[in-house]
């Protein structure tokens, strides 16, 4: 089965050339091509309330842990 280059973890150099190659020289301009950052972090926020957020402090509590770490493994695992 061939990777697909838009949901792959790990894209290489190269991935999207194909799809590059297909866009209007008129939007050229739109596209920015850099080395990228190995070190670059994504924060994603994630709203829980109610009592599913009563449950997640809960969790926590019991793990000694705080809610955002319960559920970075809770993502982590799945």
């Amino acid at each position: 089965m061939d990777k697909d280059p838009w949901t792959d973890s790990d894209p290489q150099p190269g991935d999207f050339d194909e799809f590059l190659a297909t866009i209007d020289r008129r939007d050229r301009r739109l596209v920015e091509e850099n080395e990228g950052n190995a070190q670059a972090k994504l924060t994603r926020v994630v709203r829980v309330s109610g009592e599913d957020a009563a449950r997640l402090d809960e969790l926590a509590a019991k793990r000694g842990q705080e809610p955002g770490e319960v559920v970075g493994e809770l993502v982590r695992e799945a």
